[in-house]
């Protein structure tokens, strides 16, 4: 059997016609750039999250990037950010000319540790931390009553990375919606996933709203006055209406998502693997299902690879030890948590349209690694 981590055309199939007629508007309409589907989607996205205002910018990066910008984050400025998630979160930072200040995880939740952020923070750094990214890593949202409640102590702006939450909710608010910004992916593969590349910005404050909607589109309001140095993050209009239509669906995705978590939880209760752990405060949408096993991650993940299951690992190396941030000087060792979800963290694929042959399947092949 043959099992792929996601099988979008599954995915696509029931709705195709919907998707069809949303992106024929668009064409019929040749409003290709921040057409009137950006501005239905930006409304009901902000009505799905709870949010006064969702600003629809050209993918996930930029979406941390522009919320950093925005809320006035300068070159040079600390940003602190998890060193156990991808790329994007400390990247979109450093590309703006802020400095990626890492912190350590969680070792049952793998969010950000508050304990990490707190010695970070009442230690002397040679940067003036300006800012806080919380990722809502795997679907689950991070502890942001710890998180701003360390904000408000020493005034810091809160981002967070929704990317892979989009639909999780922190005590009945949705991730997104809690911070100053709420940075949202809408790459293929998420939960909401476009035709390419897609993000959002959600906020509170119209003055941030306004400000990204100049910052997105080269820094103006009206064409060819520029009131700010901007940048080409908008969103296009087929990425746009196409998620409209699956924003409908997402809620009983997610929902699908859920069920298959609880019947892998269920199946493997008694072994000796590490399963999700979901604290009281989130709900979890289960982007990522990631189990954890004191075997090496690479060993089971070869071994379910082999028996056509295409199990991941997220993430093999913590950012703190890739080669693009050795400028910051940071050394093995240093966020021991992270380090070691690297080396014991996988994933088994969890999407909604997997059948109940597919999950038997899946979990048989696991036991058989596990027992030996």
């Amino acid at each position: 059997m043959k099992i792929s981590a996601l099988d979008l055309k599954r995915q696509i199939a029931p709705i195709r016609g919907e998707v069809d007629s949303a992106i024929k508007e668009v064409i019929d309409n040749t409003s290709f750039v921040l057409g009137a589907g950006v501005g239905r989607f930006e409304e009901n996205a902000a009505k799905y999250c709870g949010a006064k205002y969702a600003i629809g910018v050209s993918n996930g990066t930029d979406a941390i990037a522009l919320s950093l910008l925005a809320l006035g984050v300068k070159p040079g400025d600390g940003v602190i950010c998890p060193a156990f998630t991808y790329y994007a979160t400390a990247g979109a930072a450093a590309g703006i000319g802020a400095v990626p200040v890492f912190a350590d995880i969680d070792k049952d939740t793998y969010n950000i540790s508050l304990g990490s952020v707190e010695k970070i923070l009442s230690g002397r750094n040679k940067f003036k931390i300006k800012a806080v990214i919380p990722v809502h890593l795997y679907g689950a949202c991070a502890d942001m009553d710890g998180i701003l409640k360390l904000a408000r102590k020493h005034k810091l702006k809160v981002i967070e990375d929704a990317a892979q939450a989009f639909g999780a909710e922190f005590k009945g608010r949705k991730a997104g919606s809690i911070g100053d910004c709420g940075a949202v992916s809408f790459y293929p593969g998420k939960n909401l996933g476009a035709f390419g590349d897609a993000g959002l910005i959600l906020t509170n404050k119209k003055s941030v709203a306004e400000r990204l909607m100049i910052l997105r589109n080269q820094g103006n309001k009206n064409k060819y006055y520029h009131l700010l140095l901007g940048r080409n993050n908008r969103l296009d209009t087929i990425q746009a209406v196409v998620l409209d239509v699956k924003l409908r669906y997402l809620d009983q995705w997610n929902k699908k998502r859920q069920e298959a978590a609880d019947y892998y939880n269920r199946s493997l209760e008694g072994f000796n693997i590490k399963r999700p752990y979901v604290p009281g405060y989130t709900t979890h949408i289960y982007h990522q299902y990631v189990l954890r096993s004191a075997v090496s991650n690479k060993v089971i993940v070869e071994y379910l690879h082999a028996k056509g299951i295409d199990s991941r690992i997220f993430y093999p190396l913590p950012l703190h030890l890739q080669k693009c941030f050795k400028y910051l000087g940071y050394r093995k060792g240093d966020f021991p948590e992270s380090e070691k979800a690297a080396r014991q963290t996988f994933t088994l694929p969890i999407y909604p349209e997997l059948t109940l042959e597919e999950k038997n399947y899946i979990i048989q092949s696991l036991k058989e690694k596990i027992n030996g």
